[in-house]
């Protein structure tokens, strides 16, 4: 039975909303050693947190929206021949504004801190690169990063949705591929690899984050661009 795009529309809002309330705020709200003495996540714990919102998802969605919840993954699904130019608008539109209600509920409960929150640059886990950034990676290395790992995620969701991937499996793949890319990103630009989970905290944030956003949404999208050209190439073709 044909889902209607409305309900496709919900799915990929609430879908990019938990992904961007769980893997930003597992960055933002519990990424640190808190004043109470607990230990923080680290880099393994964020990039779970990310990768782990994907296989929820994907399991919890998948079968009404394919659970893009992602700009990048919506244009390599276009690009791949898979959605047609009118679904993927609404898809980018319903994954942007479900970003910025993530963002927006996590900014929210960070300033609910009894203490006082001073936000500062790049905050409620915004990407960004440069001077003051973490690791404090150049431009070049920031975009190489994210249009490579874009591109490698991309690869991995096309081979495994199509009819020669094992589907039944595709979400844990994807969801594993995730917190590879997150193992190697979070410290050159806090990953992206999805210009929706760049803009909702960018957005809020303001400053350098929103000044940097461009890379975050240039770069996924090339990267995506180039995994669906290459799939088409390599995709086996019925006989």
């Amino acid at each position: 039975m044909e889902t209607n795009i409305s309900t496709k529309f919900v799915a990929e809002l609430i879908g990019t909303f938990g992904l961007v309330l769980f893997g930003c705020g597992a960055a933002a709200v519990a990424g640190a050693t808190t004043l109470g003495g607990l230990s923080g996540l680290g880099l393994l714990g964020i990039a779970l947190a990310f990768g782990l919102s994907v296989v929820v998802f994907a399991y919890a969605i998948g079968g009404i929206s394919g659970c893009h919840i992602n700009p990048a993954v919506t244009i390599g699904v276009l690009v791949a021949g898979k959605i047609a130019a009118k679904d993927a608008i609404i898809y980018i539109v319903a994954q942007l504004i479900g970003a910025l209600l993530g963002a927006f509920v996590l900014q929210q409960i960070l300033g609910g801190q009894l203490a006082g929150f001073s936000p500062g640059e790049w905050a409620y886990g915004s990407n960004g690169w440069g001077k003051g950034y973490q690791n404090e990676y150049g431009t070049t290395a920031a975009f190489l990063t994210e249009a490579v790992l874009t591109f490698i995620f991309l690869f991995v969701i096309l081979a495994t949705t199509s009819k020669v991937g094992n589907s039944t499996m595709a979400g844990l793949a994807i969801g594993l591929t995730l917190v590879l890319i997150h193992l190697v990103a979070i410290p050159i630009t806090g990953t992206s690899v999805n210009p929706a989970r760049s803009f909702g905290p960018a957005v809020l944030a303001g400053g350098q984050a929103i000044s940097q956003l461009w890379l975050f949404i240039v770069a996924p999208i090339v990267g995506a661009i180039i995994a669906a050209v290459v799939w088409r190439a390599l995709e086996p073709k019925e006989n």
